[in-house]
């Protein structure tokens, strides 16, 4: 047998499946997240999930895990204490970064602390000039010097950022040596290693990042292998990386900035297959969990990417699914400020203790306890029953921020759901409108916990006419992970005219490119015959400081390939700005490459027609609060019992093990031949 595990540690949840990929059979389980030890709650729920499916573990072919560790560890400022060597008079660069303040108009906000303190930044001698060229040679000496001074400061990590090492980076390389011999313990990282490209604020920070992040992740990723080991599962784990492909333990240990979108990109993977089986190729994947909202155009069955992020207020430049992701989810807590009004988020009760519902200590009032007053949410259990709630806990904690804003436990909890959908509603805008892509031309994608619980007001208000829910909601992220295809990203600066005498220096870089993508592929253990390359290029007009991307055909630079190349541009340049200047000089900036080797999809097993009447699924009623109509009787149906071929109206209630969708009154639903909840709402 084929057997893969996919895990999505989220913030509240840690979500598991277990695929048979000759047969289709899933089999899925969901656990409370462990932040004390994320590795401890994956392993005990390989345990249970191994246990449900009655499969030893030997028979594990492919495991696969998607975390927010990294994450998390930036933005709770629990990173490693780490030192930095750059070239003299840039020390501070971290420290002065762009010049722009966190708020424009408010001069009390604090700039975000850098990844590296100012005195553990030491300066090293040496030099090289924009082209790689030695102007003078690296000090040794003072690198030798600089390990002695970063061990009194008590570093456990070193970010080596040397001013154009994207251009020549044998002096970084060297530094490195020297200290790994002077300091084996210590964990490195160079600039050229992690980002190969110029502008340095970027650079810096993004190396600095990441350094800070090399033992973080490096002692949790020997945890957890140790403990699939232990298991005995013998398949050697993988991880999801931000630009949607899954790597080897040790290319994440090297470089774990690349998980920053580690577990919302399996979803987004996940939504672009659904699309491509019900033949819904524009889509908006709308994931909501227990702690965040993460949200991403598909468009013409592509996924949408970007070049660079900010994480903890410092730019990260890697290669990235689109996501964009907003403190928006069934943790998130509802609190009153000091005007009085009702906010919520993005502050979240997160697993521990969660929301008051839960019964672990939390008071604070969250999105998930008004959904239960509310009715939209069981009060008896979740988790298939698997977890025990307290709904009168939840009454209390309403009641009491109720009180504050002089608001009755009802009119409290429909107003945190009113606020959090008009949050959601503003990231949808974001990867759409923004980007100048008309929403209402797409399908929502509900998924994630919470997701099918507000998606369909989401729609309505926004104006999408069709609402998607998928047959295992909850694990959507986990199910992306075992179909993930393997990837690695590449790139390096050139920064010449796009004319025929720079040819050489071009086909020098996409040579570099190449000897990093086989090295990457004998690394992963992949074979050099299963795999694919994108060959792409930066390039913008001389004087301009922001460049686009376009495919370069086979990898093939010569004097007709620069010239389409530069048409295309100009092409581009209107369609994306409005204008071109076909006269005016263009730069090649950076070359870039991605290798992947594509991972086929499970089978996906026929699910059979309904057969009994879709009353048959209906497994209760209960008083459901809408915004148009108050509580109103409302069936709900199991979603086990529903079949392709079902039709029915809301208002509806639709309850499964790992989610629960809400149906509005003015909204018709029919589960389709892939078993999924088509949804068409009234806009």
């Amino acid at each position: 047998m084929s057997i893969s595990i996919g895990v999505d540690t989220g913030g509240t949840f840690t979500d598991l499946v277990l695929s048979n990929r000759s047969s289709g059979r899933q089999v899925i389980h969901k656990l409370p997240t462990t932040p004390d030890d994320p590795a401890r709650g994956i392993l005990d729920g390989v345990r249970a999930l191994l246990d449900k499916a009655e499969t030893p573990a030997d028979a594990v072919s492919l495991f696969v895990h998607g975390t927010t560790l990294a994450t998390n560890a930036v933005l709770q400022h629990r990173c490693a204490r780490t030192g930095m060597l750059a070239t003299p008079g840039f020390r501070d660069v971290l420290e002065i970064g762009r010049q722009r303040r966190p708020s424009f108009y408010n001069l009390s906000v604090p700039k975000p602390a850098p990844p590296v303190s100012r005195d553990c930044v030491v300066e090293i001698g040496g030099r090289l000039d924009e082209r790689g060229n030695v102007v003078t040679p690296l000090d040794e000496d003072a690198v030798r010097q600089a390990a002695e001074t970063l061990k009194e400061k008590q570093v456990a990590a070193i970010a080596i950022c040397f001013m154009h090492a994207y251009a020549n980076p044998q002096p970084e390389e060297r530094a490195r040596d020297i200290l790994r011999e002077c300091w084996p313990e210590v964990y490195i990282c160079t600039s050229s290693a992690v980002l190969r490209e110029f502008r340095e604020f970027e650079r810096f920070a993004s190396t600095s990042v990441n350094a800070s992040l090399l033992p973080v992740i490096d002692r949790y990723l020997e945890d957890l292998v140790a403990g699939l080991r232990g298991i005995g599962i013998a398949a050697a784990p993988l991880v999801m990386q931000s630009n949607g492909g899954a790597v080897s333990v040790a290319t994440v240990r090297a470089s774990p900035i690349n998980t920053f979108f580690s577990g919302p990109a399996g979803g987004v993977i996940a939504s672009a297959q659904l699309g491509q089986r019900t033949d819904q190729p524009d889509m908006i994947s709308f994931d909501m969990g227990g702690t965040s909202t993460d949200v991403c155009l598909i468009r013409d069955g592509r996924l949408t990417k970007r070049g660079v992020r900010e994480m903890g207020g410092f730019p990260v430049r890697i290669p990235t699914l689109d996501i964009h992701t907003i403190g928006a989810g069934g943790g998130s807590i509802a609190w009153v400020d000091p005007g009085g009004l009702l906010k919520v988020g993005p502050q979240s009760a997160g697993a521990d203790p969660g929301p008051a519902l839960y019964g672990r200590g939390g008071t604070d009032a969250t999105v998930t306890d008004a959904n239960v007053a509310l009715g939209r949410l069981s009060g008896g259990s979740l988790i298939g029953g698997a977890m025990t709630v307290y709904p009168e806990k939840s009454e209390e904690a309403l009641s009491t921020l109720g009180a504050k804003v002089g608001l009755n436990t009802v009119d409290v909890a429909a107003g945190i759901i009113e606020i959090v959908n008009v949050n959601m509603m503003g990231a949808v805008r974001v990867v759409s409108i923004e980007r100048g892509e008309d929403p209402r031309n797409c399908a929502l994608v509900a998924f994630g916990g919470a997701g099918p619980l507000h998606a369909v007001e989401i729609a309505q208000e926004i104006g999408i006419a069709q609402v998607v829910v998928p047959p295992r909601p909850g694990i959507m992220s986990a199910i992306g992970l075992v179909d993930a295809d393997r990837r690695g990203d590449f790139s390096v600066t050139r920064l010449v005219s796009a004319t025929d005498d720079n040819l050489d220096g071009l086909r020098e870089g996409m040579d570099i490119l190449a000897k990093d993508g086989a090295g990457w592929q004998q690394s992963e253990g992949l074979a050099a015959d299963g795999l694919s390359h994108e060959w792409g290029a930066d390039l913008r007009y001389a004087g301009q400081a922001f460049e686009l991307t376009l495919p370069v055909a086979e990898g093939r630079i010569d004097a007709a390939a620069l010239q389409s190349l530069t048409a295309e541009f100009h092409r581009q340049h209107e369609i994306t700005n409005g204008y071109a200047m076909p006269d005016h000089p263009v730069e090649i900036v950076t070359l870039r490459l991605g290798v992947i080797a594509l991972h086929s999809s499970a089978e996906e097993p026929d699910i059979a027609a309904a057969v009994a009447p879709v009353a048959d699924a209906v497994a209760s009623r209960r008083k459901v609060w809408f915004r148009d109509s108050g509580f109103v009787e409302t069936p709900v149906y199991d979603r086990d019992r529903l079949a392709p071929g079902h039709e029915f109206s809301g208002p509806a209630i639709v309850e499964q093990t790992d989610s629960t969708t809400v149906v509005p009154p003015s909204a018709n639903v029919t589960v389709d031949a892939a078993g999924c909840l088509q949804i068409r709402c009234d806009t």
